[in-house]
């Protein structure tokens, strides 16, 4: 851990986290070991597959969860499309933005979070070749992993060591593997240093 001595914020330090970039294929596989830094893995398969105490969803703006990997969270994990889109209602007004994030219980044991960064507005939108919404929906959730806190306070980086993330936008939003895992690791480098 660190402090700020400026505002006293105690930050985790990017040591004691770990990040498992996920791809079902090796394309997305290949990109993301260029991405990888200390405490940065790469697992080739699903991202369920990982034992984490999160998983990333990079879901739209509404919190609908019918397509991509946002409709297997669904599958998965019942009641989490509704407590997405009740959290997107009470805590931003029915839209989350992109470059904001949100974290909400699964139900399940593991992961038992499920951090919403949305990557587009629309569902279903592809988004054009020089988008930067990989970049801010992945700093959006290194940023709430670092500084959030759960609704009882505790932070968010204390019950929470390793999130497990799959491509963002990689999928219907049209985003190429390597532009996706170019600015993963920009947002990483940001928020926990190179």
């Amino acid at each position: 851990m660190t402090a700020d001595s400026e505002t006293g914020t105690v930050h985790a330090q990017a040591d004691t986290l770990e990040l498992v970039l996920c791809a079902v294929d090796e394309p997305l596989a290949e990109a993301w070991r260029s991405a990888t830094r200390p405490n940065v893995r790469v697992h080739r398969g699903s991202v369920l597959d990982v034992d984490a105490q999160a998983v990333v969803s990079p879901a739209n703006s509404y919190g609908w969860m019918r397509g991509g990997i946002d409709a297997v969270y669904a599958r998965s994990f019942p009641r989490v499309e509704e407590s997405v889109r009740s959290a997107v209602l009470a805590y931003h007004g029915g839209e989350l933005p992109v470059g904001e994030a949100l974290i909400v219980p699964t139900g399940a044991r593991t992961p038992a979070w499920l951090i919403s960064a949305p990557t587009m507005r629309e569902p279903a939108t592809v988004l054009p070749p020089d988008t930067v919404h990989p970049y801010l929906a992945a700093r959006a959730v290194f940023r709430l992993w670092r500084d959030g806190v759960f609704d009882d306070g505790a932070p968010i980086r204390m019950g929470v060591r390793t999130v497990a993330m799959p491509g963002l936008g990689t999928g219907v939003g049209g985003v190429s593997p390597q532009t996706c895992a170019r600015q993963v690791a920009a947002a990483w480098d940001e928020v926990f240093g190179a």
